[in-house]
């Protein structure tokens, strides 16, 4: 290690006011954080690419500093989902160091990793005070039955008003108003239900009827529309 003649020509003064860094909160325990295997946990964090065209949430479950788990979801351009399918094959099994210098294609994606780096190693996790942490899958439990995403789309105007395009519940298929045209209730279609139901062996027309549902005071409406047509 090189010195300028500057330094080399100070006097030597101790440095005694080092107390070593502060214990976080780590899967129900306090850790004095020094190496990277002496990260752990369960945490979320969003990103965005440089157009703001798009987004990614991602859910990572660490041990002992290496990715054991990766829940990547994107919304946005084409691409991200391809980026996406690259990225759960790049992610886990690499450190948390690794991963934030690793090229996840998608700028959404690489922001998303930025963003958990900087909460897994200040201790902010939605594990911090889980005794053990979460198990390996936890990420799918995020998801729900079906194994899909939240998705809330809803496209609205000033003359014409808002539709309901997706909703958690699923596929909207119609919207209900009432005498004075406000939405009071909508029916779905649950995507991943139905699948599920094909996938069974079950006709796809008696598939449709029972993974559909219905929300708020639909049996009430004085008027039913379909949000993708009318």
């Amino acid at each position: 290690m090189e010195y300028t003649n500057q330094v080399k020509n100070m006097c030597k003064v101790t440095c005694g006011a080092h107390h070593g860094c502060a214990p976080i909160p780590e899967e129900g325990k306090w850790v004095y954080s020094k190496e990277i295997k002496d990260i752990s946990g369960f945490t979320h964090g969003i990103g965005w690419c440089a157009p703001q065209q798009g987004a990614c949430k991602l859910s990572l479950n660490i041990k002992d500093g290496i990715i054991q788990e990766a829940l990547i979801e994107t919304i946005g351009c084409s691409g991200m989902t391809h980026s996406a399918a690259m990225a759960g094959e790049a992610l886990v099994g690499r450190t948390v160091l690794e991963a934030v210098n690793t090229d996840l294609v998608c700028d959404a994606i690489n922001t998303a990793m930025r963003e958990l780096f900087l909460q897994i190693c200040y201790g902010r996790s939605q594990s911090a005070f889980s005794e053990g942490g979460l198990a390996i899958g936890a990420g799918l439990e995020d998801l729900g039955k079906g194994l899909r995403s939240q998705v809330g789309t809803i496209y609205s105007t000033l003359d014409k008003g808002p539709r309901y395009l997706e909703l958690t519940e699923g596929y909207i298929e119609k919207i209900a108003l009432d005498a004075n045209n406000e939405i009071i209730g909508y029916q779905y279609l649950s995507m991943g239900k139905f699948m599920e139901f094909v996938k069974s062996g079950m006709n796809a027309e008696e598939a449709l009827v029972k993974a559909r549902g219905q929300y708020g005071r639909f049996a009430e409406a004085a008027k039913v529309i379909d949000p993708r047509k009318e």
